[in-house]
């Protein structure tokens, strides 16, 4: 192959819970490929799938210049509790805090309520005397003596990685420094994580929780993608490995193995990308992505071709929706809802005769009844399989021919006979709850942000998404919908849209009536040389914010410094501005401003399509082919109309009741929706009767 065709391809690989996403790029064309997730190893389901987009592009695996991987394997250690056995060094009389958390009830009225269980056990958590200031200062010196014992317990109880949380560590971390290097020492083979580099924020229980999940996944991970690493080599891939980040950024394999706990949203912020640039190519200001794939769903709103963000954010929540009931991890990244909403979402029904469906999922062994691996219980599949919105003779492009026979039986059996349904109507039931929890994700999200929905154009991707957008546009009042080329993979595509970039962030608290031009100029210069050191010569962008407060407040919101020196009379005014954006109207009466938090993000300019803007529809297409799907409007099966996705040129509408159908995946269109294809190969979808 020659050197201009080596550096056009390039792999993304997106691990879900039930499918390995593959997108090939190839001098502008995409190639995709689905296949099952190999859980006992995840690495093999990224083999098999580049074999088969290397086919489909015809070129050798050698010919991929680059992979960029992203997955939901430390995600699912957290949730599963499936890491490595870890211990917390932490400061005397701090034992308790990731067990005591903020002391306040994410639902104040439950009297019976249970608080999410620390991912370090008490017995785990070991505790070491010396004190940092808030201010930075030694207020007691390490005891370096008792380090020696520390490590005989370590040894003796086999941990295989060591979290290492100090007080106040963000503003000195010369203690945690020093208890790594002596343990490092000691015990050689052991993983360790300090929280001064994990997370250097304010706030010791997310930061000490941050560390302990970076800790608790980083031998898995370490181990994982340096088999991975090899594996591809064996194909005769040569390719360097990048990561995609929870920001949306890439990284290198050394910085994800450091960090892995960066890797906790690389899924679905691939997803948040692919809508972002998307929605820059059509020329649209507000969008609201939208990501099902086998066992989640994902919302994001991104105005500007720009997804929302956040420094925080929860994983493995005990309640839905609820905030403070799961485990809080402060590391940037795009902000999103994520529910328990996927093709593999398993269906039932409660003590209180109400169908509900997930979060548990059947994933990919066995996966839902229809695929005939052994699953018995109804998933989101089989109800879509019975409502006739896939062709169990063609899925995922006639790879898998489903047992349609299996979902009736397993959706009468668990959901049917209790409620006294037939297949086709609790099928129904659990296509509408599973579309309302989303919407309710959906509203809540919104809400929160500040946002009104209902102005939103909704971008569907993920292999289960086009199935039920259109019913989940109708719920929220939106009025368009994009379902873009290369859908069922959308997250895998992202990867390849995805920056080079990182965010370096650090808590140092400056008052701006004792502000330091030299100070902060330092802290500054710190951070971009941090982030830079991540990104290396790629980098052309750099991005600073300041995290500020009026003093004695609880939360910062984020203002944007300008490029060069900083000047606090104008970061004041800014601040005002910000927070009158927030909440309406500044603090008057000379009440303290302060910086509690900075960060620098420094990203390299990705590849960019030209806009293309959209187009209307030239005239409606004949439809081939007809089937029998139900339709939630009409309460009743309709004969519906089914079009080949390849056969549509651009300017051609497809006048609702139809189906789209393509390899990856098949998008719904009601009646009174018409959809027409775009120049990019989007399918635009818009509401032409009420």
């Amino acid at each position: 192959m020659g050197g201009d065709r080596l550096s056009a391809a390039r792999l993304g690989a997106d691990i879900g819970g039930t499918f390995t996403d593959l997108a090939l790029e190839v001098d502008g064309a995409i190639y995709s490929a689905k296949v099952l997730t190999n859980y006992a190893a995840p690495e093999q389901a990224i083999l098999d799938g580049t074999k088969v987009v290397c086919e489909r592009a015809g070129i050798d695996p050698s010919a991929i210049g680059i992979v960029i991987h992203g997955t939901t394997l430390a995600t699912n250690a957290l949730i599963e509790r499936r890491g490595a056995k870890t211990a917390l060094v932490t400061t005397e009389g701090f034992r308790d805090v990731i067990e005591m958390r903020t002391e306040s009830r994410f639902d104040q009225y439950d009297l019976n309520i249970v608080l999410p269980t620390p991912l370090i056990p008490r017995q785990d958590r070991l505790t070491i005397g010396g004190r940092i200031g808030a201010d930075g200062t030694e207020l007691r010196p390490l005891d370096e003596a008792a380090l020696d014992g520390l490590a005989e317990t370590i040894a003796a109880r086999g941990y295989r990685s060591v979290a290492i949380g100090l007080i106040h560590s963000y503003a000195n971390p010369a203690h945690e420094r020093r208890v790594r290097e002596v343990l490092e020492a000691k015990l050689p083979g052991v993983s360790f994580s300090i929280s001064s580099e994990v997370s250097p924020q304010m706030r010791e229980y997310e930061r000490f929780n941050t560390v302990c999940a970076n800790a608790y996944v980083r031998p898995m991970m370490a181990d994982y993608l340096a088999r991975l690493e090899s594996r591809i080599g064996e194909l005769g891939i040569e390719a360097p490995l990048y990561l995609i980040h929870s920001g949306g950024g890439l990284i290198n394999v050394e910085t994800a193995m450091a960090f892995p706990v960066r890797l906790v949203e690389s899924g679905p912020a691939g997803g948040a990308i692919f809508a972002a640039d998307l929605a820059r190519r059509l020329g649209l200001d507000r969008v609201l992505s939208f990501d099902m794939g086998g066992t989640t769903a994902k919302i994001c709103l991104v105005d500007d071709a720009t997804p929302r963000t956040a420094r925080t954010f929860e994983v493995a929540r005990t309640a839905r929706f609820a905030k403070g009931s799961g485990m809080p991890i402060s590391i940037p990244v795009i902000e999103m809802i994520e529910i328990g909403a996927g093709g593999g979402s398993l269906a039932a029904v409660d003590a209180m005769s109400r169908i509900t469906v997930g979060p548990e999922s059947a994933g990919s062994e066995p996966g839902p009844a229809c695929y005939g691996r052994g699953g018995t219980r109804p998933a989101i599949t089989d109800a879509d399989v019975i409502l006739g919105r896939i062709d169990p003779g063609n899925f995922a492009g006639g790879a898998m021919t489903l047992d349609a026979e299996a979902s009736r039986s397993a959706v009468s059996e668990h959901v049917g006979s209790r409620l006294g349904l037939d297949a086709e109507a609790a099928a129904f039931g659990i296509a509408e709850v599973v579309d309302e929890n989303m919407a309710n994700a959906a509203r809540v999200h919104a809400v929160e942000s500040g946002k009104d929905i209902s102005g939103y154009t909704m971008v569907a991707f993920g292999g289960a998404a086009p199935l039920h957008a259109q019913r989940l546009c109708t719920k929220l009042g939106v009025d368009r919908l994009v379902v873009p080329p290369g859908a069922g993979v959308g997250s895998a595509i992202g990867f390849l849209r995805a920056p080079f970039a990182y965010e370096a962030v650090r808590s140092q608290l400056v008052r701006l009536h004792e502000w330091d031009d030299a100070e902060v100029a330092g802290i500054l210069s710190d951070l971009t040389e941090q982030a830079s050191s991540f990104v290396g010569e790629q980098a052309t962008r750099v991005e600073r914010t300041a995290f500020m407060r009026y003093a004695g407040q609880g939360w910062e919101i984020p203002v944007i410094l300008p490029e060069g020196a900083v000047d606090r009379d104008r970061l004041n005014e800014d601040f005002r501005a910000a927070y009158t954006r927030f909440f309406g109207r500044p603090i008057e009466g000379g009440v303290t401003v302060e910086v509690v938090t900075w960060s620098v993000n420094v990203a390299a300019d990705a590849d960019a399509a030209p806009p293309v803007g959209t187009r209307g529809a030239t005239g409606d297409v004949a439809k081939p082919a007809t089937r029998q799907v139900f339709d939630a409007g009409e309460g009743a099966f309709i004969e519906t109309g089914i079009v080949e996705r390849e056969a549509l040129s651009p300017g051609d509408g497809v006048a609702g009741p139809a189906i789209v159908v393509e390899r990856e995946t098949a998008t719904v269109i009601a009646p009174g929706w018409r959809a027409v294809m775009q120049d990019e190969g989007s399918l635009l979808i818009e509401r032409v009767a009420s």
